[in-house]
């Protein structure tokens, strides 16, 4: 059964850091992660190890960070982390959404706002990491143009895993442009 799509005005978009907003990103991936995949305390600890540092520079010309809320509760995030843009390519990081929303179109939502502020940024290329069995978001990353270019086991959070790079090129970005609309 699909879950009823929601309209603009029913989910808030907030653009950059607020305060809880760490404490609400980490959560989410904590919770999700510990009871669909076994991920322990050196997950959750990295998550907001890397997000309070990536909160703490954040530089509005190079990095974006978003969240979702539905009548005040968070919902979702996603971020750009454009610190390694010039080496590697601006990181897509933090992408997530509650089991609730899954599947109403919000993800797809933040998905394309992070998509769309490297493409005014003017980025190269957008990676991400993710691993194996997030079919939906596997699904979102390569209807927009994203390709595997590593994978490789990990166990590092308590669950065994293959960890899984995707890469998109900006200089196609018409594949991206055609897919998401």
């Amino acid at each position: 059964m699909k879950k009823q799509a929601f309209s603009r005005q029913e989910i808030e978009i907030q653009d950059g850091y607020s305060p809880g907003l760490i404490g609400e990103i980490t959560r989410a991936h904590a919770v999700y992660y510990s009871e669909n995949w076994g991920f322990d305390v050196n997950f959750e600890a990295q998550v907001a190890t890397e997000l309070s540092e990536f909160c703490l520079r954040l530089n509005r010309e190079t990095d974006g960070l978003w969240a979702s809320y539905s009548e005040g509760n968070f919902v979702g995030s996603v971020a750009i982390d454009g610190s390694l843009r010039e080496v590697q390519g601006a990181r897509l990081r933090w992408f997530i959404v509650s089991p609730t929303f899954q599947g109403t179109g919000i993800g797809k939502m933040l998905f394309r706002k992070a998509l769309d502020f490297c493409y005014e940024k003017q980025f190269q290329s957008v990676f991400l990491w993710t691993f194996k069995g997030l079919e939906a978001a596997r699904s979102i990353y390569e209807k927009a143009g994203f390709v595997i270019k590593q994978d490789h086991p990990s166990s590092g959070w308590g669950g065994d895993i293959i960890e899984q790079k995707f890469v998109i090129d900006f200089r196609k970005l018409a594949t991206f442009r055609e897919a998401s609309k």
